[in-house]
């Protein structure tokens, strides 16, 4: 066995320990393929990250981000988490304020501002209304009465995602949803809340692909909303998205169209470090 700096942080909080926790192995290089998912089932998170030496020239560090049953291409929270960690640990990036990162979908930038750490949104690889048997399988799913779903939407960025579009905030944490009848499934919720708070939409996401049913807050599923709404002309161009809200976390996530990119932005922490043996 061999032992391995390890970090565990709370990314996208909006007051300590109010985000989605996030494992980091540091320098995983040497571990066996199959110690990567072993490890990341055992910690029980949403996701789990392993921190590599960059293959390709231009990139900082290189993460693979495994769920509790699969590995995925690339996933919002683990990367503000996996770049907070990296710097952390004394990672220095080739550019100021800015961290490339390699993962499953190619380099993903990342800018470290005073309080907040964004990643620019990959781009969306699937985008189109869902079909309507899948359209009437989400209401019957979802226990929305026929009307309620107002829009759906695939949103592939890495993740399979399916957007949802219902009418207000209160709507979204109304739902209860049924785990068997979208089982394979990973769809994501949205609606306005009133003007005046802090956060102008609520978020729910549901991995029925995955053991997690409903996660805390989702880096890559805002990103797909973002484009979506952004583009309709639902939300504006910048906007705060507030999750977590029915699973006790109060996460806030921030979205900003500039510069022709999508930035998605959150508050990082560590809460927990020191070392794993593998």
């Amino acid at each position: 066995m061999a032992r391995y700096p390890f970090t565990q942080v709370d990314v996208f909080r909006s007051a300590p320990l109010t985000g989605n926790p996030l494992a980091v192995v540091h320098g995983a290089d040497g571990l066996a393929e199959d110690q990567l998912p072993e490890f990341a089932r055992w910690t029980g998170l949403s996701e789990t990250v392993f921190l590599l030496e960059p293959t390709e020239p231009e990139a900082d560090y290189r993460v693979r981000i495994f769920t509790t049953d699969r590995e995925l291409p690339f996933a919002g929270h683990p990367t503000l988490g996996s770049a907070y960690a990296w710097l952390r640990a004394g990672g220095r990036p080739r550019r100021d304020g800015r961290v490339v990162q390699q993962c499953g979908v190619g380099l993903v930038d990342v800018t470290v501002e005073e309080e907040r750490l964004a990643f620019a949104a990959p781009p969306l690889t699937r985008f189109e209304p869902v079909e309507e048997s899948l359209r009437e399988r989400l209401t019957g799913g979802l226990g929305l009465a026929p009307g309620e779903l107002l829009e759906a939407s695939w949103l592939v960025n890495g993740p399979e995602w399916i957007g949802v579009r219902l009418a207000s905030a209160a709507a979204v944490l109304a739902v209860r949803p049924d785990p068997e009848r979208l089982d394979g499934l990973d769809v994501g919720l949205i609606g306005p809340h009133p003007a005046g708070g802090d956060a102008q939409v609520e978020v729910r996401a549901f991995l029925f692909a995955d053991g997690v049913v409903e996660d805390p807050v989702t880096g890559s599923l805002n990103a797909g909303l973002a484009h979506w709404l952004i583009s309709s002309g639902l939300v504006p161009s910048s906007y705060v998205a507030a999750q977590g809200t029915a699973v006790g976390a109060a996460g806030r996530v921030h979205l900003d169209r500039r510069d022709d990119a999508l930035w998605v932005g959150g508050q990082v922490a560590s809460v927990v470090s020191g070392s794993v043996e593998l």
